[in-house]
């Protein structure tokens, strides 16, 4: 914990992981704390007010939600036409690099967090990658946060830049009994790849490999799952 209040960037999605980060950003005393979300043509922009919500609900100096379009190269469930995988078991979200894997997603994001941190004069990143969970993510293994903290060392004037990644060795049960210690209200959050709409209230389909890793983690959590789900 650092001695005096330090600014911290928070890359959100609207999901539980991230959500859980910011609490944890706060909790290890930074501040003034600044989210950054990312419209980049995902299937859906219910994610993004999700982040929303999140931000004003615990206040951070700033929330800014950069616009690019990851569409115009597809590759992904999340930014093309493919159909996202549904009621998979862990072996088969885990066999290789699954469909929902956005090419190059973290690199991009870290990197418009990285000149934001330069703009800001902060060192501290957080990012709530995990490599439990997703092992099939190459973009969310220790290694390569490790390799981006040194190039960006390397290759801008924050010689003391540090990406933190408090989710990267934890299970979603983990994470979740983490967040509730530090009183995350997990209702506000949006994990699904491929939400219902009815009557314009929004649903989690329940069977995307996002919706069935966050009810696994609720459930070895021990805590109530407060997410709609569509059936």
């Amino acid at each position: 914990m650092p001695d005096d209040p330090l600014p911290a960037i928070v890359l959100t999605s609207g999901g539980l992981d991230s959500t859980t980060c910011l609490a944890i950003a706060k909790a290890e005393g930074f501040g003034p704390i600044y989210s950054m979300s990312f419209d980049y043509g995902q299937r859906h922009r219910h994610e993004l007010d999700a982040a929303d919500r999140i931000a004003r609900h615990y206040g951070v100096a700033e929330h800014r939600t950069i616009t690019i379009d990851l569409r115009v190269f597809g590759g992904s469930a999340l930014t093309s036409d493919l159909a996202v995988p549904k009621d998979r078991d862990e072996s088969a979200m885990n066999a290789g690099v699954p469909i929902t894997y956005v090419p190059a997603r973290n690199t991009i994001f870290l990197s418009y967090a990285l000149a934001w941190a330069e703009v800001l004069d902060c060192d501290d990143v957080y990012i709530g990658v995990n490599a439990l969970d997703f092992s099939g993510y190459p973009d969310c293994r220790p290694q390569y946060i490790e390799a981006f903290q040194q190039m960006a060392r390397l290759g801008t004037q924050r010689t003391a830049f540090a990406i933190h990644a408090p989710l990267v060795h934890l299970t979603k049960a983990q994470i979740i009994r983490r967040g509730v210690e530090l009183g995350v209200d997990y209702g506000m959050t949006h994990s699904c790849y491929d939400p219902v709409t009815r009557g314009g209230e929004v649903f989690a389909c329940g069977h995307c490999d996002s919706c069935l890793l966050r009810k696994k983690g609720f459930i070895e959590a021990g805590v109530a799952d407060p997410t709609k789900y569509a059936s």
